[in-house]
């Protein structure tokens, strides 16, 4: 197996790696993982204490329950997990307050105040609400651990791949002139000529795919992936795949120990 870190973005949030000679069934794996076995936190009760403002409760804790927090997986555990069966301790929840009564008041999310500094709203200029006038809004909001097959909203970020291209570029043939106007404009340089970088570079390798393969011919190498991981920042990308390759193996290893329950041998 051969891989390579093709991008990484200054945040941490968008991490592209060149994989080649894996077969396609582990690269799959670890990306239905990813999305949908990593833990990460949000909100999963609301109790309201004062609400006059335009939306229902129900409304207001289904925005509530979409706002990305920053999750700690050493410090929380899932619910299910938890020593104390589910019934609710600071290992396995955390509580989130939100106060505000100024008539006019835009609600964003950074106007929440966590019990653990650690676990914050990761976009604060989310707006939750806009209050008119007299109008309020108080509440106690209550964080778990949840995996993204339950519910969206703890899913981590996407997670896809393709396989790689290999792109062939003639800009001197007869049919160039008249077709080059269906191509992309980003993929031209600065001679008005198609540079196959630019194609990779700006993700247009489908839309120059079938325009004319005389001018830009497009293949794809076998057992050859561009993998792509975009968080929504709970955690980093890094934290993603690392979590993830943990999930696997232990699901492999119990995958070995039941075999050897059955006594095949």
């Amino acid at each position: 197996m051969e891989l390579k870190l093709l991008h990484k973005s200054k945040d941490g949030l968008k991490t592209t790696f060149g994989i080649k000679n894996l077969d396609v069934s582990y690269i799959n794996s670890l990306r239905r993982i990813m999305m949908s076995e990593v833990p990460t936190l949000a909100i999963e009760e609301v109790e309201f204490r004062k609400n006059t403002s335009l939306l229902y409760d129900e409304t207001m804790a289904h925005r509530l329950g979409l706002v990305v927090l920053s999750s700690d997986l050493k410090s929380y555990t899932l619910p299910a997990e938890c020593t104390c069966k589910g019934e609710g301790c600071a290992k396995c929840q955390l509580k989130l307050t939100l106060t505000s009564a100024k008539s006019g008041d835009v609600v964003k999310a950074s106007s929440m105040k966590s019990e653990d500094p650690k676990v914050i709203p990761v976009h604060g200029d989310t707006i939750i609400v806009k209050l008119s006038k007299g109008q309020e809004l108080e509440l106690e909001a209550t964080a778990i651990l949840g995996k993204g097959k339950d519910h969206i909203k703890w899913s981590p970020g996407l997670v896809y791949y393709n396989y790689k291209p290999k792109i062939t570029v003639n800009n001197d043939t007869k049919d160039f002139d008249q077709f080059k106007a269906k191509f992309p404009p980003q993929i031209f340089d600065k001679s008005g000529k198609i540079d196959k970088n630019l194609i990779l570079d700006n993700d247009l390798v489908d839309a120059c795919k079938d325009v004319n393969p005389n001018i830009v011919k497009i293949e794809y190498e076998e057992n050859s992936y561009i993998f792509t991981v975009e968080a929504f920042g709970q955690l980093t990308t890094k934290e993603m795949v690392k979590e993830a390759c943990s999930i696997l193996q232990q699901k492999s290893d119990v995958f070995v120990e039941k075999l050897k329950d059955l006594k095949l041998d």
